[in-house]
C-alpha cells in the first residue's frame, strides 16, 4: 500500500465516528454566535441604549456636540429636532444627531 492509501485510512470516517463531525461543526457555529454577541452585538445595544438615555435628558441650556463636530448651546427643543445656537447662527438639528452632552447649565430635573 502506498503512503497515501494509508494517510486515507487514517483519516476516512468509521462507522461509528461519522455522527462526531457534525456535532464538533455545530458547536463551532455555536461558539461563533456567541463570540459575535458577546463581542458586536450586546456592546452595540448598550450603547444605543446610553445614547437614548442622553438623548431623553436633553434640555435647554445644556451645550452639546452634534455628530458633526458643532458645539452648541440648546435654546429650544421639539420632539425630533433640536435648535441649538452656535456662535451668532442658530441652527436646527435632529435630536439623534446630538453626538454628546458637553456641560450642563443646570442639574437634570428628576422624572
Amino acid at each position: 500500500m502506498t503512503s497515501l492509501g494509508t494517510f486515507a485510512l487514517l483519516f476516512a470516517p468509521s462507522g461509528q465516528g461519522a455522527g462526531g463531525g457534525i456535532t464538533v461543526f455545530l458547536f463551532q457555529i455555536a461558539a461563533l454566535i456567541a463570540i459575535f454577541y458577546f463581542m458586536l452585538i450586546r456592546p452595540q445595544r448598550r450603547q444605543q441604549e446610553r445614547h437614548r438615555q442622553l438623548l431623553a435628558s436633553l434640555q435647554r441650556g445644556d451645550r452639546v456636540v452634534t455628530s458633526g463636530g458643532i458645539i452648541g448651546d440648546v435654546v429650544h427643543l421639539k420632539d425630533d429636532e433640536v435648535t441649538i445656537r452656535s456662535a451668532e447662527s442658530r441652527l436646527v438639528v435632529q435630536r439623534s444627531n446630538i453626538a454628546n452632552i458637553v456641560n450642563r447649565s443646570v442639574e437634570p430635573k428628576p422624572q
